[in-house]
């Protein structure tokens, strides 16, 4: 099962601690040599960003920063698991590490299933 794993948190000003990014990097590599990891990654700062919106029959864009955002996603994980109980206990570990490496931070990781199109039948 393939699950995205997104991790949202306010935006901070500063960098994540290098401690972090060890632990990060560690559990990383060993995802990818089980074949659990597809691909990750942390994203850039809303101040770097840009929506792109349809609204009323119109196409817009808008730059970053967005001021009503309360949370950002932060980094995300394409995730290969047997179960959803693999995927929550793969979320726990890595929220794990920031309480340990991170003091202070609070946020969260959203663990979404996703699915192709071999899980909807043709239509007739």
């Amino acid at each position: 099962m393939r699950f995205m794993m997104m991790v949202k948190h306010t935006e901070n000003s500063t960098p994540p601690p290098k401690a972090l990014m060890d632990a990060m990097e560690h559990i990383s590599q060993e995802a990818v040599k089980n074949g659990a990891m597809v691909i990750s990654g942390g994203l850039a700062a809303t101040a770097q960003s840009h929506r792109v919106r349809l609204s009323g029959g119109k196409i817009s864009v808008i730059d970053g920063p967005f001021t009503e955002t309360k949370e950002v996603v932060g980094g995300f994980a394409i995730m290969n698991f047997k179960s959803k109980e693999e995927a929550l206990e793969g979320a726990k570990a890595f929220i794990d590490l920031h309480r340990q490496h991170w003091p202070g931070w609070e946020g969260e990781t959203e663990v979404r299933q996703m699915y192709g199109p071999e899980d909807f039948p043709p239509r007739a």
